[in-house]
């Protein structure tokens, strides 16, 4: 059997959750290996991200809020708009984060991505691309992880941070699996409209929201969000034109946006799931963090603000921990859970009844008080 491996991690995945945490534990002084299932991290899928304020506050503390400020964009306010561009109504947004930093911000999601990684790799880490996990070996003292490259190290605890289809979650035995909720949306990057400095979204019309966000001075990520649809039936080359067709009839801004829409590579159609693991998120000396826990419908904004919760709340308490004996572990990783999942069940919760009232086209539905319970309750520090 290996050396004890003392005060050592090994993180699995290197997203926005895998990356916060391996920075905030190098900080702490443990030593921390982060493996990544694709050679090229710094792709990074996605247009867009809307960092709501208490996604902002984990990432003022790892460290590159002033960059997310500076090459993101912060919105001035939301508007709901009817399906011609006529504004119905507009206001502030709830500062979940505190009064000190800003409502949300919207930003390019592979910038945020680069942020990320250019703090990994002045953390210290050791970082290996290409690289899985393929089984693991617990003891009381440490995890003998196997690797896919054949390779084999140990570790006092593994986390793990590989996203929705984690396959962590399934190694260590938790059945949980993601549910389709039964909408799908459309992404795209485009320039920015000349006048659009916040967040607009119409309710109605083709589909049940037509959105965009601003993430930087030049670009906007936008969104449609319908039933879901068969993706295998979708045909990659025509994925442009029908992000086109399906809101050609809006106004406001949209005619300009929709003209932008012309390369299929840049859209990306996924479907809205939903996922909480009730039970443990660890199982020994292994456990997860945001998605390969939890995920819901990105009606409230709030993925990666959960996400990047988890990761702070585990850092805190591993940090604070003196001895990382097995009983030590099983207690702190007890605490983790039982922290989060009041939190991050409430927001899924109300992500989900938000997108099934639009499913149901429900009219009398109170979406303005589901939206204030839930905000104001993530003012409170996690």
């Amino acid at each position: 059997m290996a050396d004890s491996p003392h005060r050592s991690v090994l993180v699995i995945g290197g997203g926005t959750s895998g990356n916060a945490l391996t920075v905030l534990l190098r900080r702490a002084g443990t030593a921390v290996d982060l493996v990544e299932a694709s050679p090229d991290w710094k792709a990074a899928a996605g247009s867009g991200i809307t960092l709501q304020g208490n996604a902002l506050r984990v990432l003022r503390e790892v460290g590159v809020l002033a960059d997310v400020e500076k090459d993101g964009y912060a919105a001035e306010g939301v508007a709901v708009l009817a399906p011609d561009g006529t504004v119905l109504h507009a206001h502030d947004e709830f500062r979940t984060g505190g009064d000190d930093l800003p409502a949300h911000i919207g930003m390019q999601r592979p910038r945020l991505q680069q942020l990320l990684i250019g703090m990994v790799g002045t953390s210290g880490a050791d970082v290996r691309l290409g690289t899985t996990a393929t089984a693991f070996a617990q003891d009381d003292e440490g995890v003998d992880v196997t690797f896919s490259d054949g390779t084999t190290r140990r570790y006092a605890l593994v986390v793990g941070a590989d996203g929705l289809g984690s396959t962590t979650r399934g190694m260590i035995g938790i059945t949980d699996r993601p549910e389709p909720t039964g909408m799908g949306i459309w992404r795209a990057p485009a320039p920015r409209p000349a006048g659009v400095r916040r967040t607009e979204m119409i309710y109605g019309g083709r589909c049940f929201i037509a959105g965009y966000c601003p993430t930087s001075e030049d670009t906007v990520y936008t969104y449609l969000v319908e039933p879901a649809r068969d993706r295998a039936t979708l045909d990659p080359a025509g994925l442009a034109d029908e992000m086109r067709a399906l809101c050609e009839n809006y106004g406001g801004a949209w005619p300009e946006l929709r003209a932008a829409f012309t390369d299929p590579s840049a859209v990306n159609y996924t479907w809205f799931d939903r996922l909480l693991v009730e039970g443990p998120w660890h199982r020994g000396r292994v456990v997860l963090v945001g998605d390969a826990a939890h995920c819901c419908p990105p009606t409230f904004a709030q993925g990666a603000a959960m996400s990047l919760e988890d990761v702070q709340v585990l850092a805190e308490l591993l940090t604070g921990l003196d001895r990382w004996d097995a009983g030590a572990l099983d207690r702190i990783l007890t605490d983790y859970h039982a922290r989060r999942l009041p939190r991050v069940r409430r927001v899924v919760d109300a992500s989900v009844q938000l997108a099934q009232w639009l499913l149901e086209g429900r009219r009398d539905a109170d979406v303005p008080g589901l939206i204030r319970r839930t905000l104001t309750a993530l003012k409170e520090l996690p």
